[in-house]
């Protein structure tokens, strides 16, 4: 029993003793966060800047690609109450203070509306349609910025992964002594593996962010195209249920109220539209 205590006694001692030795010799402690900066090479200035760009992009997006940037519940409510109310130089007006996607739709819809009075409401329809697309393309265009980074930063880290090695493989045909073409070596290996580290610490998020961005763009993309349509099929049926003669007339020449539709010229049209009767 003594013989196995003094065993055990003796290799917690060796133990001990070979756990401390390095300290005692000054072996090297763990890099902190700067000096493993500073190890990666200049790839890793690089890899800095990118990663203020993601976090910036990131941020961006957070604060824009919202559903209330796009079609919120109180512009639909008001769209619709000025719609059938026939108010609509009053809600281009409103469009005009809104930054929503859907506000562009309706405004460019209804400018070309009232500066084109007899125009057939199928090219109303394709032109909300075409802006509509161009507003969802905006949307698309932004978070392509997070793929593009995603990929650029494991590019960036693998520069300096190859800078690296050429580096120790300078050092390895150099003349010196073993040892010291051995520290070189680990050095070079070392920065390579710290720029590819860096580069995919990067890349990652970035493409978890840029799948999060493009499911709540696809999502609120399919709501800009619903809400296009509703208030185009009520402005439709507005226009359909309109009493034939000045249908675009100005409000006095029709006897209506200031707040209703009105052409920028004085004069009414008069004019039947028969090609609005077929839609």
């Amino acid at each position: 029993m003594k013989c196995r205590l003094l065993t055990i006694a003796g290799m917690l001692i060796s133990a001990l003793s070979v756990s401390a030795a390095p300290v005692a010799t000054g072996a090297p402690q763990e890099k902190g966060l700067i000096e493993l900066f500073a190890s990666g090479g200049y790839t890793m200035y690089a890899l800095l800047v990118i990663s203020v760009i993601l976090v910036l992009f990131i941020l961006v997006f957070l604060a824009t690609i919202r559903r209330n940037a796009v079609v919120s519940d109180k512009f639909m409510s008001a769209a619709d109450a000025m719609i059938r109310r026939r108010d609509y130089l009053g809600l281009i007006a409103y469009c005009h203070r809104q930054n929503e996607s859907i506000a562009r739709v309706i405004q460019k819809s209804l400018e070309f509306l009232t500066k084109n009075p007899n125009a057939p409401f199928i090219e109303v329809r394709s032109l909300a349609e075409a802006e509509g697309s161009r507003q969802a393309g905006t949307l698309t265009s932004r978070i392509t910025y997070l793929a593009d980074i995603a990929a650029i930063a494991p590019m960036v880290g693998l520069l300096g992964t190859v800078l690296g090695m050429i580096k120790s493989f300078i050092h390895i045909s150099g003349g010196a002594g073993q040892g010291v073409r051995q520290m070189e070596l680990a050095g070079g290996v070392s920065e390579a593996l710290i720029a590819t580290a860096s580069g995919l610490i990067i890349a990652i998020p970035a493409l978890v962010f840029y799948s999060f961005f493009r499911g709540r763009v696809f999502r609120y993309v399919s709501e800009l195209e619903a809400a296009s349509a509703h208030l185009m099929a009520i402005l439709n049926s507005q226009i359909e249920r309109q009493p034939s003669g000045p249908s675009y007339a100005t409000p006095a020449a029709r006897g209506g109220r200031g707040d209703d539709f009105a052409m920028p010229t004085p004069a009414p049209l008069g004019a039947e539209r028969p090609d609005l009767h077929g839609i």
